[in-house]
């Protein structure tokens, strides 16, 4: 069988492997009961949904005949590598220096990754998805977040 799309068929597998992986990682937890979900279950299905869309998009890769067919271009690794690097420097920064500092500064960091990047909408955006990790994470959902950094907090 041919390959029709390879963006499709890479797309298809990043997904079932993602899937496979949360699905998997779930079962570390309990489960629960639909009435009580324990830890394990919204990743499970969330896992086991991925992985069927990821099943299905692979399938369609391999039927469908697609305008976009062509082959996969080469990695963008600068990108990539600065969205990364940001990630793990929101890791471990967190606990250090609170939301207030750290989230604005993983956006600062991972707006380098484009070519568009403008100091303005950079701005504008850590301020609006700062407010709003604050307001969902620290507001609504109650978790233990620190939102300003250690120094500040200790006598």
């Amino acid at each position: 069988m041919r390959i029709k799309s390879q963006r499709d068929f890479w797309s298809g597998v990043m997904f079932i492997l993602i899937g496979v992986g949360f699905a998997i990682g779930a079962t570390n937890y309990s489960m629960g009961t639909s009435a009580r979900p324990g830890a394990g279950y919204f990743p499970l299905g969330l896992g086991a949904i991925l992985a069927i869309l990821g099943l299905i998009l692979l399938i369609e890769s391999m039927v469908v005949e697609a305008l976009d067919g062509e082959r996969i271009g080469a990695v963008a690794w600068r990108p990539l590598s600065i969205i990364i690097g940001g990630i793990i420097f929101f890791g471990f920064a967190l606990d250090r220096l609170g939301l207030f500092i750290t989230f604005p500064l993983l956006v600062v960091i991972v707006s380098f990754a484009s070519d568009e990047f403008k100091w303005r909408g950079v701005i504008i955006n850590a301020i609006v998805l700062t407010i709003g990790a604050w307001a969902i994470f620290v507001l609504g959902l109650k978790l233990i977040i620190p939102v300003l950094p250690r120094f500040m907090l200790t006598p």
